[in-house]
């Protein structure tokens, strides 16, 4: 899906030429006359669909300055480009001032529009992705941070903010993977409790042995090898949310005193004399049908009551496609900050793809379809052929995954052009072309050894000052360095070079 953009512009001419130039690369265009009608358009419903907005900064009725002004406090995170005619220093200063992410100035090229538009929407993705990433770290992670687009989450968001503002437990369910720790991290940054402690325990992955002390903690000397004291998880999450994820998985024995926990308000540390007090808001997690497990005696029906208060079921992705498109477009912008790549959108079919592959291991499964994806990809957007695993499952997609090359025969590699009309030392040349004529500076000995890095370096240098006859400025600028680190190589090679 196309993201959207809002032109604004009193100039009929100006306004058709900018629109024009969106659409062709690759946005879907929204024209406003004015700034009247441009905030009628940000404020109405199709105002929270707007990517990025191109305001012109003189207009009769009301200035760009002043829409900026009026739209940065309730949506800060909108991008804009203002454009005008006066290009002066103190028209840029006070455009950046009132929240502008960058500035042209009119008429504007259809590559300079373009570059600005794709870099101004690449670093608010970026600024939008740290924005998420600290507030998940701090514990204030909201709903509106998500990718929450399809109906089916909608209900999911809409019952996660009525928990958010009481206390009471919350049973989230759903398929691994769906995002479960997600939707409780957003509980919690939407309560009273934001900005507190959220520790989060896997109860599946917890030895049976250690699940007592890592829960409720343990004293000094309570059993072979407890050198110290230890507080749990509970002590650790005190003021905050205990996130308990797996639930389904505890023994019975710990499920009792996880029991007395929620109830009492205190938990027994192993080896303790009294228990230790705790204020904990429980939230807890399942893949698993409790119910089932309570009828198969797996699971306390006191413990089940007590924690499924208020159940949130979580969809599985396949149920949400409409989710797909943002997620995908959150991970591209994430993995591609971290890997160092420059990727910037995801082909058409390759989306379409996506879209409609079932995901049987839900968000998780395509965070890291994305994340793989990243690391192949060898151009500037991922393809078809970045998901071979994905179109293998699917009819109609076909991906040819080239074959390793083979290791090639040690060769000499042609790194600098032909002298013309000049003869060069023969230890530099090795002749290549048919009629025996010299190409390049061979990488390899006579005996099919890699030469020494100095040497090929030195030749470099030789084959630089006869090409440019001996100008040091236009060597150094040939090769590379600078004049000072030429001079010396220059000394240490012996060489001398007409100034």
């Amino acid at each position: 899906m196309s993201r959207t953009v809002l032109v604004v512009d009193d100039d009929p001419a100006q306004r058709r030429i900018l629109e024009e130039m969106i659409r062709r690369f690759g946005y879907h265009p929204v024209t406003a006359d004015g700034g009247q009608s441009a905030l009628d358009i940000l404020r109405g419903p199709q105002g929270k669909d707007i990517a990025l907005l191109i305001l012109d900064l003189v207009m009769p009725d009301i200035g760009g300055i002043e829409v900026l002004e009026s739209i940065k406090p309730q949506n800060e995170m909108l991008p804009v480009i203002v454009q005008t005619a006066q290009g002066g220093i103190d028209t840029v200063v006070q455009a950046m001032r009132a929240g502008a992410d960058d500035f042209v100035v009119k008429p504007v090229s259809p590559e300079r529009l373009k570059v600005s538009v794709q870099n101004t929407l690449k670093v608010n993705a970026l600024a939008g992705e740290i924005t998420r990433m600290k507030k998940k770290v701090e514990g204030e992670l909201t709903f509106d941070q998500l990718v929450l687009e399809s109906p089916a989450m909608a209900n999911v968001m809409r019952l996660g903010q009525r928990a958010a503002q009481s206390t009471i437990p919350v049973l989230i369910e759903g398929e691994s993977g769906v995002g479960k720790e997600m939707i409780a991290r957003a509980i919690q940054g939407e309560s009273d409790r934001a900005g507190r402690p959220f520790v989060s325990v896997n109860c599946g992955a917890i030895p049976e042995n250690l699940v007592e002390s890592l829960l409720f903690g343990h004293e000094k000397g309570s059993f072979t090898g407890a050198t110290g004291k230890h507080s749990g998880k509970f002590q650790e999450a005190n003021s905050g949310t205990l996130f308990l994820d797996e639930i389904g998985e505890l023994p019975l024995d710990i499920q009792v005193k996880l029991l007395r926990a929620l109830q009492e308000g205190e938990v027994d540390p192993v080896g303790a004399k009294r228990p230790v007090p705790v204020d904990v808001r429980v939230i807890s997690a399942t893949n698993r049908d409790l119910i089932e497990m309570v009828k198969e005696g797996q699971f306390r029906e006191d413990l089940y009551y007590r924690l499924n208060v208020f159940p949130i079921m979580v969809p599985p992705l396949r149920e949400r496609p409409e989710d797909i498109s943002g997620l995908v477009g959150h991970f591209v912008t994430r993995f591609s900050a971290e890997e160092g790549r420059k990727i910037s959108a995801v082909a058409h079919d390759a989306m379409e793809m996506l879209q409609v592959y079932s995901w049987p291991g839900n968000v998780r499964q395509l965070e890291n379809a994305i994340f793989r994806a990243i690391v192949l990809a060898e151009g500037d957007q991922l393809t078809l052929a970045e998901f071979p695993q994905i179109a293998a499952q699917l009819d109609g997609y076909e991906v040819t995954v080239p074959a390793a090359p083979a290791d090639p025969e040690p060769q000499a590699i042609d790194v600098v052009p032909a002298l013309i009309g000049e003869e060069l030392p023969a230890a530099i040349c090795r002749p290549l072309a048919s009629d025996g004529s010299t190409l390049g500076i061979p990488a390899m000995t006579d005996g099919g050894d890699v030469r020494r890095l100095e040497e090929i370096e030195a030749d470099m240098i030789r084959l630089a000052l006869q090409r440019y006859r001996g100008h040091m400025s236009e060597v150094a600028r040939k090769l590379g360095i600078g004049r000072s680190t030429l001079y010396r190589k220059v000394r240490e090679l012996g060489l001398e070079a007409k100034m």
